[in-house]
């Protein structure tokens, strides 16, 4: 199994971080990532998506809830999509991921639950500054809009990825109205 341990992102002379692509590399087998409880789910746009990822979750170790769709017959997103918000958002799972052809709607949709922060990413840098930033519990994922494998490292990149704290703490309590 490849894990990945958080990308590194580079700094300039004084510290700050400088833009650029991050630098995911192989975790070692005492850095292997954490295993999570995570709900996934999908419209059918993201449905074959949804299949490989919960496939790679489960050899990973990580507890899955498939909350649907099952098929790649045209369905409603809200359907699937808000129940995993849900669980989420009331504690049964500690992280959730959403598919879709874009991720746009499914981000919207879970994003109306309180206490649920979705992040749509497509790239691992934007995986990495949801959860390092925002602290993301929910992933959303444009099916559409990036190639499986890239999908499959921005999952990986994403479960791996801590959350900073510090002045982001501030932000995310403004952002939950605390």
């Amino acid at each position: 199994m490849l894990t990945f341990r958080m990308a590194e992102v580079s700094t300039d002379a004084t510290g700050r971080r400088s833009p650029g692509q991050p630098t995911a590399k192989p975790a070692t087998a005492a850095q292997r990532m954490k295993t999570f409880t995570i709900a996934i789910g999908s419209d059918h746009a993201g449905f074959h998506y949804k299949e490989a990822i919960k496939t790679a979750l489960l050899s990973g170790g990580h507890s899955v809830r498939d909350f649907g769709t099952d098929s790649d017959t045209p369905c409603d997103y809200p359907d699937f999509i808000r129940p995993v918000a849900e669980a989420v958002a009331r504690g049964e799972f500690e992280r959730g991921i959403v598919l879709g052809g874009s991720g746009n709607g499914e981000a919207i949709v879970a994003n109306r639950i309180r206490g649920i922060r979705c992040g749509l990413c497509w790239n691992e840098q934007t995986a990495i500054w949801s959860r390092a930033h925002n602290d993301a519990n929910v992933l959303s994922i444009g099916a559409r809009t990036v190639p499986l494998e890239l999908a499959l490292t921005i999952v990986r990149v994403w479960l791996d990825t801590e959350f900073e704290g510090g002045r982001h703490i501030r932000r995310i309590r403004k952002i939950d109205g605390v």
